[in-house]
């Protein structure tokens, strides 16, 4: 048996991942071309790396059919109720920051806080006869966000495409979504809420607390979080 680390499989995460574990002396590669998913490690032994999207991540770590995973904060808060009874945060890596937002048009000149959204979500149902949409691919987050903040008369839409531009093409009225620098929020015309911050993202180094251990992968594991923590 081997101890099995899921990382993203493509893009800039995949490899600022490699090359963060790279410093810590251990080499991860795909073992064939771009399209294969697997992977080797070199310099520790009895460690597989398994390739997965970032958004397969955290269900693998619940499920426990991977013990380590690197993906995201924002992907762990949103896919599993109750993470913390499932996963452990390692480390975080310093890269893959960014924010989960709550963002208006920035035409919206009265609406700069949440009040001033629930006071325009009741205006805007009762004006249109329908709840202000608030596009997202984060129901749970946002959903437990906006009920903290007292914001009612709205509905979440589905958005699994470009979010920043649901509000130009008249699918929703606000959105909720991840952004790094703000640049495509300003493109498309939106402001964040000044109190519209939901959630820190980056990319992070999780533990599952569900995948079985037998004393081998134990001491595989101590060794390889002595290295890398």
């Amino acid at each position: 048996m081997s101890l099995k680390l899921g990382v993203p499989s493509k893009g800039r995460l995949m490899d600022k991942t490699f090359a963060w574990f790279e410093k810590c002396g251990i080499v991860l590669s795909r073992s064939g071309s771009d399209r294969e998913y697997a992977g080797k490690v070199e310099g520790i032994d009895n460690v597989s790396l398994i390739l997965l999207s970032a958004g397969e991540i955290p269900r693998e770590l619940a499920t426990g059919r991977i013990h380590l995973g690197v993906t995201g904060i924002d992907l762990v808060h949103e896919k599993l109720p109750r993470w913390e009874q499932q996963v452990e945060e390692v480390a975080p890596l310093g890269f893959g920051k960014a924010d989960l937002i709550i963002a208006t048009p920035a035409c919206w000149v009265d609406v700069d806080t949440l009040d001033d959204l629930d006071a325009a979500a009741a205006g805007f149902r009762k004006a249109h006869g329908h709840r202000l949409r608030i596009a997202t691919k984060y129901h749970r987050l946002v959903r437990e966000f906006l009920t903290d903040a007292g914001v009612a008369d709205y509905t979440l839409v589905d958005s699994q495409g470009a979010t920043e531009g649901t509000v130009v093409n008249e699918t929703a009225e606000a959105i909720a979504d991840i952004t790094s620098t703000g640049e495509t929020l300003r493109a498309n015309h939106l402001k964040i809420l000044s109190d519209g911050l939901i959630l820190q993202s980056q990319a992070t180094l999780w533990r599952s607390r569900i995948a079985k251990y037998d004393p081998d992968e134990k001491a595989v594991l101590n060794e390889l979080l002595d290295r890398l923590v």
